[in-house]
């Protein structure tokens, strides 16, 4: 299992990516709220895409489009499901955004 300080540096490094992404969203669509260790991206409908840390694991958990997600980092460096079926997280996470907006995020 990788040192915490690690993970809170990829959490951090990703954190600042989604922000960003949303960033160049109209916020009367979306909203971002960040609070340490989970963001909320709030639809204007009310609907929720929830990004969090689960720091004893060392994973990230997304929720959106009905489901939980659970992602480690990979030996490759990218965040992928625990369940095999190749979701990386940052491109889930903007699958679901595009499901409440019909854009998906966009990361530089």
């Amino acid at each position: 299992m990788m040192d915490e300080a690690r993970y809170n540096g990829l959490v951090a490094g990703l954190w600042k990516r989604i922000l960003a992404a949303v960033d160049e969203v109209d916020p009367d669509v979306v909203d971002a709220v960040a609070t340490g260790d989970m963001i909320t991206l709030t639809h204007r409908d009310g609907e929720k895409v929830v990004v969090n840390t689960q720091r004893a694991v060392r994973q990230i958990w997304v929720a959106g489009k009905g489901s939980g997600i659970h992602f480690s980092l990979g030996d490759e460096g990218r965040w992928m499901d625990d369940k095999g079926k190749g979701l990386e997280l940052l491109a889930w996470v903007s699958e679901c955004v595009a499901a409440l907006t019909g854009e998906p995020l966009r990361y530089s």
